[in-house]
């Protein structure tokens, strides 16, 4: 029997992000939806009821990560599985920190909503997928998914990610079989991220997929999904 693998979208993202993985993985496939979910709780709760019964591999992508840490959380009994991917587990930092994430998140916000969601999406795409894919088909990719939502998804995305949860105390309770991985030029959440993470998880497995930037599932889906592979096997 194949494991059931419930995958949890990035920010604005839909099945299109892990079609890769669905096609090629050996498992069954799930990918989640939150709606308009204002919180990172509430993507979880939505996230397990979509989910197949029984025991679950997870693997979260950037907003997903978090959302699947915050499953681990609320229901630890259902995950033998956790792959993070290019993800972070922290709150908003404080002071500046904290001041320029909430002004640059804004700002995508207000271009979306002044200019439209494909718009918004080739600006911020800038910033998260390698410059040797860009242009081309990952990000049309990212174009488009983004361009399937409207702005306010976006708006309650943003919240969500604005008051997310710490997880850190979290890391070192997980006892799954868990991963971490991310891209080398992954500017948003890079290695060094993951690197500290992976001391505070037991037993965590850690790789970093040279030239790739955010969207890893989508920029380099033979070494994410061998990856994936070989953690679904272990």
């Amino acid at each position: 029997m194949k494991p059931s693998l419930l995958l949890l979208p990035g920010l604005l993202c839909d099945a299109d992000l892990w079609r890769p993985q669905s096609r090629d993985l050996p498992a069954s496939c799930t990918v989640a939806e939150y709606g308009e979910s204002r919180s990172i709780a509430a993507m979880a709760e939505a996230a397990l009821a979509a989910a197949p019964p029984g025991p679950l591999a997870i693997a979260g992508h950037s907003m997903g990560g978090r959302v699947a840490l915050e499953i681990c959380h609320r229901a630890p009994e259902r995950v033998q599985r956790l792959a993070l991917l290019n993800t972070g587990c922290l709150p908003l930092p404080g002071g500046d920190a904290g001041a320029a994430e909430r002004a640059a998140r804004l700002r995508f916000l207000e271009l979306a909503r002044r200019d439209g969601m494909r718009a918004m999406a080739l600006d911020w795409v800038q910033g998260a997928v390698h410059e040797s894919r860009r242009p081309g088909p990952v990000v049309d990719t990212v174009v488009e998914m983004f361009a399937r939502r409207t702005p306010a998804v976006f708006e309650a995305q943003i919240e969500a990610l604005l008051a997310r949860p710490d997880h850190s105390p979290l890391l070192p309770q997980l006892r799954c079989t868990t991963l971490l991985l991310t891209g080398s030029d992954d500017r948003l959440t890079p290695p060094e991220t993951h690197a500290e993470m992976r001391r505070r998880i037991p037993g965590a497995s850690h790789v970093v997929i040279g030239r790739c930037g955010h969207m890893a599932p989508l920029e380099s889906p033979a070494a994410v999904n061998a990856a994936l592979g070989a953690w679904l096997a272990a």
